[in-house]
């Protein structure tokens, strides 16, 4: 089971966050979800803030796009109700609040890749896009999008 998986990780599925403007978390067409861009929200608080390459370490980073994967999986949840019904994690879009010259948005992006391979195995091997860009909602270091295949 997914939740399990999570948990023996070491890691909790969070309760889905709340959109913070006039959208919802996310989307079943057929057979895919799509999820609107999560945070690093954690019990409704964005703890880890800035940019990287200036306030937010790698490290910070890396940490911040864990939550945000674990914030598209507790999205998709609330719309398909069990998460062992992904079939395949098909992409994540990777958005990092990158300082001028900060060019590690893969090394940032990889934090909720591996999450998401240690989770689901081969069916969670997915194509990725990590873009810098210049600011995120609430000065948020990272925000994913993520898309999967249900049964």
């Amino acid at each position: 089971m997914v939740e399990n998986r999570i948990e023996e990780l070491g890691f909790e599925l969070p309760e889905a966050p709340k959109p913070l403007a006039a959208y919802i978390p996310a989307l079943v067409v057929d057979k895919l979800v799509f999820t609107a861009g999560q945070l690093p929200i954690e019990k409704g608080k964005l703890n880890i803030v800035g940019k990287l390459g200036a306030e937010v370490s790698d490290e910070k980073g890396r940490m911040a796009a864990e939550i945000c994967a674990l914030n598209c999986l507790s999205v998709i949840k609330s719309v398909i109700d069990d998460l062992d019904r992904i079939e395949k994690v098909v992409k994540l879009t990777v958005f990092v609040n990158s300082a001028t010259g900060f060019i590690g948005q893969p090394k940032i992006a990889n934090g909720a890749s591996e999450l998401i391979g240690k989770i689901f195995g081969d069916k969670g091997k997915h194509v990725r896009s990590a873009v810098g860009v210049n600011e995120l909602p609430l000065n948020s270091p990272v925000e994913i999008e993520m898309i999967v295949k249900v049964k």
